[in-house]
């Protein structure tokens, strides 16, 4: 039985999408290839507003995460946690044998641009890491508010995950000015999971050049010698890319200002049902995320129960992650969503709820 997906990712994907996984397979080093490979980056430049290349990976999203810190941390990286996804980040660059600290907020608050300044201030570091959208709390941090502190420390590489949150949500890389900006294209693009796209300032790449142990897969100087060809370093996921290019030509066709449009009132529909049903939001006031809601439980003990009759009925739900799991539940409404899928969870959860009561 078909588990119709309420998850965090990898999201539900259309019909239509896994159609364009079935298009016939052709080689890499093809013009083919070439022609599918220039349509897809430059449809992702067009959707960051970006002239910087943009790299196509068969990699999940935390392989970019680590490439990155290897590509640009020489000196320190300085490596904001709200969550659990933004703390490891701290970990996979410490176990790269890298030098960083991390500067944590309390889950369910956002990354401030005052705890950016503040670390940055004290002229250690090198390299940023930050989480825009932390998907284990749905708190989104206020980005282009970092994006102005990061403009008075260029010789910061600012590396930002956006896994969770690019093409839900404008973000325009000319003005956030960004080295690495990155995300996996089983959440908001709607896609299933396997290829991670990341656009990579100039000034990122001057820089990576002169980083020693960079490695080889996620080498940007090989990602963007090979991409001068319009190709990638190694096989990519064929069946993938021909899926993203059709993601992108509906998103288009949709328009991106009635996407994210269309997230924000998916969002607020869902806040506005969590609280209604008696629960709280996990993410502070102002910081709730666009593309999944976090909710507490408050004290409930019945969410595995709630959890586990909606799998009988086919729909996959979520009870938390990390140091929250079941003391929090998690709605995502991204992607290809509407409000009518919203709706119908909404009506299967309100005729459980009573069945779960004590």
């Amino acid at each position: 039985m078909h588990k119709k997906l309420y998850i965090p990712g990898p999201v539900e994907v259309g019909l239509d999408v896994m159609q364009a996984l079935t298009a016939p397979m052709i080689g890499h080093r093809t013009a083919e290839y070439a022609q599918l490979h220039r349509r897809v980056t430059d449809g992702l430049k067009q959707l960051l507003n970006t002239a910087d290349p943009v790299f196509l990976a068969t990699s999940s999203a935390f392989g970019v995460m680590e490439g990155a810190v290897r590509n640009l941390v020489q000196k320190r990286c300085a490596c904001f946690g709200n969550g659990a996804f933004s703390s490891k980040w701290h970990d996979v660059t410490v176990r790269c044998g890298l030098a960083a600290d991390l500067y944590e907020a309390p889950w369910g608050e956002p990354i401030s641009a005052a705890m950016v300044e503040r670390a940055l201030a004290t002229g250690k570091y090198d390299a940023l890491t930050v989480v825009h959208n932390e998907t284990s709390t749905g708190v989104m941090s206020p980005l282009e508010e970092i994006a102005a502190v990061m403009r008075n420390y260029p010789e910061v590489s600012f590396i930002v995950d956006t896994v969770s949150s690019m093409s839900a949500v404008p973000l325009d890389l000319s003005r956030l000015q960004t080295d690495v900006c990155l995300a996996g294209v089983q959440k908001a693009f709607g896609l299933p999971p396997g290829l991670a796209v990341f656009a990579v300032s100039r000034r990122a790449l001057d820089k990576a050049r002169t980083t020693p142990n960079r490695g080889y897969y996620f080498d940007f100087e090989e990602f963007e010698k090979n991409d001068e060809k319009d190709n990638t370093p190694s096989t990519p996921c064929i069946s993938l890319i021909y899926a993203l290019a059709h993601q992108l030509d509906k998103m288009f066709a949709e328009g991106l200002e009635n996407r994210y449009a269309r997230h924000r009132s998916l969002a607020e529909a869902t806040r506005a049902w969590v609280q209604k049903h008696g629960f709280s939001l996990f993410a502070a006031e102002g910081a709730g995320s666009v593309t999944l809601t976090c909710a507490r439980t408050d004290g409930r003990t019945d969410l595995e129960l709630l959890q586990k009759l909606a799998g009988e009925r086919g729909y996959a739900l979520d009870n938390g992650y990390g140091k929250i799991k079941n003391q929090t539940f998690r709605i995502a409404h991204m992607a290809d969503a509407t409000l009518a899928d919203l709706e119908e969870l909404f009506d299967l959860l309100e005729g459980l709820l009573p069945k779960t009561r004590k």
